[in-house]
């Protein structure tokens, strides 16, 4: 690891990964050691999981499995493409991948903020429960699938089934849609979800730059978890 200009610069050509995620462990909420650069991912898997400090991360490359995984309050940026689980089961702060994603981006999700200049897989937003994601491209099949809260916003196109045993997650789709899951439906787009959209995109970067009229929402039936009597075998 090497320090300047407040900048620790780590490459995972020569340092081992574990060494780099025991240092980012270590860092208190109060560190003054805020800016990080990780050079050399080279499609490693679970790059900067587990943070819990306030501080910015860098990734120059490609990464693979479950990067930013738990993420607590850090801000992890992806120059490059993410492999499956990035950001799984975050709670707080902001993962932003740069190039495409694969399946389960942002699953489990319970806070914070998930951004994808790309595309994002099959899964995305699988279970989550509170997180917010903006993909710029498209979402792949199954996307929030049993999503429980939290917001995921597609620029794009989605998948089939998309929203399948969905509870209570917004979900806005601004290009086509294939196909609708197990009781996921169209709602009205009213100006209150319109207001609510809008802030979403704009703590994406993207205030101003979308005319949020063109999408359409998706939300849950609720006809799944009510109790019918005539259900009963």
């Amino acid at each position: 690891m090497t320090s300047g200009d407040r900048t620790h610069v780590v490459d995972l050509a020569s340092t081992p990964l574990r060494q780099l995620n025991s240092a980012l462990h270590r860092l208190r909420p109060d560190t003054n050691q805020t800016l990080w650069r990780i050079a050399n991912p080279r499609g490693s898997h679970s790059v900067a999981v587990g943070v819990d400090a306030p501080i910015t991360i860098e990734i120059d490359g490609h990464v693979g499995y479950y990067c930013a995984g738990m993420n607590k309050n850090a801000t992890v940026v992806v120059n490059g493409n993410a492999g499956v689980g990035v950001a799984e089961n975050i709670m707080s702060g902001t993962v932003h991948v740069k190039g495409d994603a694969s399946q389960s981006a942002g699953a489990t999700g319970c806070g914070g903020t998930l951004v994808i200049d790309g595309n994002a897989s099959a899964r995305c937003g699988i279970s989550m429960k509170g997180v917010d994601i903006v993909v710029k491209g498209n979402v792949g099949h199954m996307s929030a699938f049993m999503a429980q809260a939290g917001t995921l916003a597609v620029l794009g196109d989605a998948g089939e089934s998309l929203g399948d045993s969905i509870y209570e997650a917004r979900l806005y789709v601004r290009g086509a849609v294939q196909g609708l899951g197990a009781d996921c439906i169209e709602k009205p787009m009213t100006d209150h979800h319109k207001a609510k959209l809008a802030r979403k995109l704009a703590a994406a970067g993207l205030a101003g730059a979308i005319d949020v009229s063109q999408f359409r929402r998706y939300g849950s039936a609720r006809r799944l978890y009510h109790f019918h009597v005539d259900n009963v075998y």
